[in-house]
């Protein structure tokens, strides 16, 4: 099975597809041959397994066209998931103006998701801040719309805040370093999206 980015999802995977500018959940970071199609496939598993039938979509802000570093292809395998066909692309204002959410691998790719399309920003975080805003307020209701849950989440957010690097917003790049980093990457990115998950659609009904 097809899925997001060219990524071949095991049978539970849903429905996710590589669309610029459909309404979904883009994912993002530098190059997009690393955490950002990581990320995005893992979640979709997540979400899938749930029975939400959200799109997700990976993206960069530099290069297109290129595939993911052998090491990720093989971390992903792992993972019963094989993203080998991927080919990354750049994000462009109308994927997040269209994006009903934007998840940032760190602060820097947020910043430039934000510059971007500046109305993307009460909708757009980092990975990690967005798992702790919403284990401060809880998990999305049933009933509530995706976006409320956001607007809750967003609230007292200032952008100042954001500035710069730190470990708290970021997810490291294992870019040239040894296998066992894309590994622990991954197994990183896999404890965030399950948690988001959770938050964010376990409870909610119907699982959009």
């Amino acid at each position: 099975m097809n899925g997001i980015d060219g990524v071949r999802q095991v049978s539970t995977a849903g429905e996710q597809r590589d669309n610029p500018g459909a309404a979904g959940i883009v994912v993002l970071c530098t190059a997009n041959v690393c955490r950002s199609p990581m990320a995005a496939a893992l979640f979709a598993r997540r979400l899938a397994a749930l029975g939400a039938t959200v799109p997700v979509h990976s993206a960069g802000m530099i290069r297109s066209g290129e595939p993911p570093y052998p090491e990720v292809i093989s971390v992903m395998a792992s993972y019963g998931t094989d993203i080998a066909s991927h080919r990354s692309r750049i994000v462009h204002a109308a994927d997040l103006a269209a994006a009903s959410l934007v998840l940032a691998m760190a602060r820097d790719h947020l910043r430039y998701a934000t510059t971007t399309e500046p109305g993307a920003w009460p909708r757009a975080f980092t990975l990690k801040e967005l798992v702790r805003r919403g284990e401060r307020i809880g998990p999305r209701p049933p009933g509530e719309p995706l976006s409320r849950w956001l607007s809750r989440v967003h609230a007292g957010r200032e952008r100042m805040s954001l500035l710069g690097d730190s470990p708290d917003d970021d997810v490291a790049d294992p870019a040239g370093g040894p296998l066992h980093a894309y590994a622990d990457t991954a197994g990183l990115l896999d404890q965030l999206v399950a948690r988001l998950a959770e938050l964010g659609w376990a409870h909610a009904e119907p699982l959009s």
